[in-house]
């Protein structure tokens, strides 16, 4: 999952596994999606998983001109917008409802992501949605 910092519009893909090449896909994936918002991702903060660590993952933030950062260890807080939006995705989108397979449960992500990107108001964003503050900081906060 991704979110941006200032807006708080959120990106998420189930990828199969947490390794170095499905990172470096899904950050790419990441920047295309919020470039397609108007959103140049300049700066990334993660956490210090050893997918985001890697050579391999360093060199695709250089290849796309990003200057990566990672959370201080121990301190998720660090990342606190990308943990509340795990929070909020498992509160309202995985345990909000029963599922009877779990791919019925990714099915519902792309409409429960426009929901919670275009109308679902945010109380750190005076109870305005996410799409209402686009085009502004752009620092991209991944986490898996």
């Amino acid at each position: 999952m991704a979110i941006d910092d200032h807006s708080r519009v959120g990106s998420v893909q189930v990828l199969p596994d947490e390794r170095q090449p499905s990172a470096v896909a899904f950050l790419k994936a990441a920047v295309a999606h919020y470039q397609a918002l108007g959103e140049t991702i300049k700066r990334l903060i993660t956490d210090n998983g050893s997918a985001y660590r890697s050579r391999l993952f360093a060199q695709a933030c250089r290849d796309l001109g990003i200057k990566h950062r990672f959370t201080r260890h121990y301190r998720p807080q660090t990342n606190g917008e990308a943990e509340r939006f795990i929070q909020t995705c498992l509160r309202e989108l995985t345990y909000g409802r029963l599922w009877n397979h779990s791919d019925e449960r990714t099915a519902s992500l792309p409409a429960f992501l426009a929901y919670y990107n275009a109308r679902r108001p945010h109380s750190a964003l005076e109870d305005k949605p996410p799409a209402s503050r686009l085009a502004g900081n752009n620092l991209l906060k991944l986490d898996t």
